[in-house]
């Protein structure tokens, strides 16, 4: 059974009263920063430190007056500092910053805390593709190019598949927050004119972040642009997984199917049904985070130093994707987890075709035996063909063959026949995959 998802933690990183946290987080630390430089008393540093807060209700209370949600909170803060007796304090809070030195950086601390969750569901994922790989390493099955049978595989190889994707996602996914997570408090317009570079290291040092090298008032959003696109490569990776369980659940295919939990129902008219439901909406949500990554490609060209153009999309896409990744990865590991497999069902299939899936080894086998190639097509494509619309054996039509009969002996075309030598390098695949030993 698949539990429903009920981990409320990415919604809590998304919530107004962790933004506003981690805004006064920025604050803080800026504070502290200037005091080690002399610029702000440290007597202040400290008290806002011990002090400050705010009350979340106050905040939206004084934006739906003054309309600049920064100013609210600077605003609430400095209220709460005056109602703790220290309201000379409050006049060093946020002292020589502009909205998004606090606002980008403060963005850089969330989409961290977001992609620790998002890395532990990748991780998840991982671990949920590596066994059922190893379960199923051994177990034949055909593989279908355009949908019609092609030659044998394993069904172990479709989860070391996407367990090297899966891989790559997590390289690329820390590599984005390295390039994402970034600080910046270069003033309104990048120049530092009001806090210089100095301050800006110590206060990202702080934070542990790194400064942007150089900035507008805001951070440059192909940042983000790539992030969101590394989440929607993930999104890409399990509709991925979800589309394939969808074909294999198909009734005239049957090899596989997503849970079907007691009590569930497939259909309020036919009893009989077992749908795919939850890979269905896999796939459904991750149209959703590719949409998501195109609206940031957007976001890249601003106005000269700074327009606000982005920021109302950024408070869509970026909790709205990371949200759903979350989603998307933990529906997608219980999928795979709790994935029934019907091995009797691979095998009859992959037998359906009575021997056609060997066409191509019978071919270079009589090529090597001294076949002319274009023969050698000829015939195995004339038996395959015949088999194909009629029904037929295609080893026995093979084996009744005296133009094959002069060019292969019985052991050589059964060996052409052998699904042990079509699969004998699956284990070097799983090497590579997984590392030696494994």
């Amino acid at each position: 059974m698949i539990p429903r998802y009920t981990r409320p933690e990415m919604g809590r990183i998304w919530s107004d009263e962790n933004k506003f946290q981690t805004w006064l987080e920025v604050e803080l630390a800026a504070a502290e920063a200037l005091a080690e430089l002399g610029e702000v008393p440290v007597e202040a540093a400290r008290q806002l430190r011990e002090h400050a807060g705010f009350r979340l209700e106050r905040i939206h209370e004084i934006e739906r007056e003054v309309r600049h949600d920064v100013i609210a909170f600077t605003t609430a803060v400095a209220e709460h500092l005056a109602a703790a007796g220290y309201a000379d304090a409050s006049r060093w809070l946020h002292y020589g910053l502009t909205s998004y030195d606090v606002v980008d950086t403060a963005l850089a601390l969330q989409i961290r805390q977001a992609n620790r969750l998002i890395e532990a569901g990748l991780q998840r994922l991982l671990e949920v593709l590596r066994r059922r790989a190893f379960e199923f390493k051994q177990t034949p099955q055909v593989g279908r190019t355009h949908g019609v049978h092609a030659e044998p595989v394993t069904f172990g190889l479709k989860f070391a598949l996407w367990y090297d994707e899966a891989s790559r996602n997590l390289e690329r996914l820390r590599a984005a927050e390295q390039e994402v997570c970034v600080g910046k408090i270069s003033g309104a317009v990048g120049t530092y004119a009001h806090v210089g570079p100095e301050a800006e290291e110590r206060i990202c040092a702080r934070l542990g972040l790194k400064p942007a090298r150089v900035s507008t008032q805001v951070v440059s959003r192909d940042r983000h642009a790539h992030y969101l696109t590394v989440l929607a490569l993930i999104a890409a990776l399990v509709e991925k997984i979800a589309l394939e369980i969808r074909h294999l659940q198909r009734t005239e295919v049957l090899e596989a199917e997503e849970p079907f939990a007691e009590g569930q129902k497939g259909s309020s008219a036919m009893p009989h049904k077992r749908n795919p439901v939850v890979c269905e909406q896999i796939c459904g949500l991750a149209r959703l985070v590719r949409a998501n990554a195109l609206a940031a490609f957007e976001n890249i060209a601003l106005w000269h130093e700074r327009d606000i153009s982005h920021s109302s999309v950024e408070r869509v896409i970026l909790p709205d994707s990371t949200i759903l990744v979350d989603y998307l990865l933990a529906r997608t590991a219980e999928v795979v987890e709790n994935l029934r497999v019907y091995p009797d069902r691979l095998r009859r299939n992959l037998e359906l075709t009575r021997g056609l899936i060997f066409s191509g080894q019978l071919l270079l086998d009589l090529a090597a035996a001294g076949m002319l190639r274009e023969e050698a097509y000829r015939i195995v494509q004339g038996h395959a063909m015949r088999c194909w619309e009629e029904g037929g054996d295609f080893r026995a039509a093979i084996e009744a063959d005296p133009a094959i009969a002069a060019k292969l002996t019985p052991e050589q075309i059964h060996q052409a026949f052998s699904l042990q030598r079509q699969l004998r390098h699956v284990g070097r695949i799983y090497e590579r995959v997984f590392g030696p030993g494994d």
